[in-house]
């Protein structure tokens, strides 16, 4: 029953981060880089939650980056090329496949991924009984 509330909520909360951001930085967004932002925070999340194989946070923030630009990359072929909605373009970066998705991003994708994993730990931690976060409270 939680996960019908949490999982909702997550993605609000990492959308809303994520689309504010892109206002800060870029002065603009568009609506469905709040639901690809949730989407990742929420991946993001259920990467620490269900981390049975106790990887460090390094290796946690390596696996999110490539989550993230995974991410970025499927939305990037619906909505840039398939929709020509034109929402980015890093055709003149370097490293680029396809103008989607670049190495530069993928490096500030690595860095972002610890704030958003902390957040996501905490936030998480809204969800669960004290018995669990007792055993994980340790665990990113």
């Amino acid at each position: 029953m939680e996960h019908i509330i949490k999982y909702p909520f997550l993605m609000l909360v990492g959308g809303s981060i994520y689309y504010g951001l892109e206002i800060v930085n870029r002065g603009y967004s568009h609506w469905t880089m709040a639901i690809v932002g949730g989407m990742c925070f929420v991946l993001m999340g259920l990467l620490s939650e269900y981390n049975k194989w106790d990887i460090p946070l390094l290796g946690l923030m390596g696996i999110s980056s490539i989550i993230v630009t995974t991410v970025e990359f499927i939305a990037g072929v619906i909505l840039n090329l398939w929709l020509n909605l034109g929402i980015w373009d890093y055709s003149e970066l370097p490293f680029n496949l396809l103008g989607q998705i670049c190495l530069p991003f993928s490096i500030i994708w690595f860095f972002l991924s610890l704030p958003a994993i902390l957040l996501n730990k905490y936030l998480r931690g809204w969800f669960t009984t004290q018995k669990d976060q007792d055993r994980n409270i340790i665990n990113i």
